[in-house]
């Protein structure tokens, strides 16, 4: 497991995470306080806290091309 922290305080910025999570056949979650949701609903990403930095959890052996990617939302 990869945890790293990300900001999405913007819709494009949500819209982008989604479409790079969702080539991705790990399973990632993403967290915020005490609710968890999966990284690949855009839905559930709405219904989080986007003001707040959230913690990625990405459940993968060889996930260093989806951490690449996902540094340009590092918080």
């Amino acid at each position: 497991m990869k945890s790293l922290k990300i900001s999405l305080e913007m819709a494009q910025r949500v819209k982008e995470f989604v479409a790079i999570t969702q080539a991705c056949e790990c399973e990632i979650l993403l967290k915020s306080g005490k609710y968890v949701v999966d990284a690949k609903s855009i839905l559930g990403i709405f219904s989080l806290d986007l003001s707040q930095p959230l913690t990625v959890e990405i459940y993968c052996d060889d996930c260093a091309e989806i951490v690449s990617k996902l540094e340009k939302f590092a918080a």
